[in-house]
């Protein structure tokens, strides 16, 4: 099902509706600040088997990332922080940025990589940020599988593409076709994995 969501002020019942079924274990394609990307509760292990399905990767191995409603919320899924690398947060975020931290024991084991990292992201977009508020915890989120950039703009194409393999299209309007900056903080220095949307100085 496809729904069409304010962009700007995301109507509380529509929030309600996909929280219910993120909640059961459903899958969603939503917008953030970047491209839109597929989401689920990260607790329903199975909505995030059929992520990892969708995107033909194992748990362990694939590029999911945390989308978190701020600061205080991610840092329930991340080892204690630097002063230094909570200023960095502080200063990016909300924004277009993906942060690589070392993972907390919260993370659900499987979503845990041999490397114990989790990416974090916390999206300057009020229909995620209205999702994950409503729902109390973060979503996991992931790109969505292949190249084909221009059809993961549309809502419409995207429903057309995964009506069979989603439970909810989230329409916010036409996405962006640049993902976030990924950047590494697990190390001394940040190291810049990716360069997207967000500009990265440091």
């Amino acid at each position: 099902m496809i729904l069409h969501v304010h962009p700007e002020d995301p109507q509380p019942r529509l929030i309600k509706q996909i929280v219910e079924s993120l909640q059961k274990g459903g899958i969603i394609i939503y917008p953030t600040d970047t491209v839109y990307g597929l989401g689920c509760d990260i607790l329903q292990q199975k909505a995030v088997e059929r992520i990892c399905r969708i995107k033909q990767v194992e748990p362990k191995k694939a590029q999911l990332s945390f989308v978190c409603s701020d600061l205080s919320h991610l840092s329930d899924y991340t080892k204690p922080i630097s002063n230094s690398v909570y200023r960095a947060l502080k200063e990016y975020l909300p924004g277009p940025y993906t942060f690589i931290l070392q993972a907390s024991k919260l993370v659900p084991k499987i979503l845990q990589s041999k490397k114990d990292t989790i990416g974090l992201r916390i999206p300057n977009n009020n229909i995620a940020m209205a999702i994950v508020k409503e729902l109390g915890r973060p979503i996991l989120s992931a790109s969505l599988p292949g190249e084909m950039v221009e059809d993961y703009t549309d809502p419409e194409v995207m429903y057309e593409n995964f009506r069979n393999e989603v439970d909810f299209v989230v329409d916010g309007g036409i996405g962006g076709t640049t993902p976030s900056t990924i950047v590494d903080f697990t190390g001394d220095e940040p190291v810049l994995l990716r360069e997207g949307l967000g500009e990265w100085a440091n």
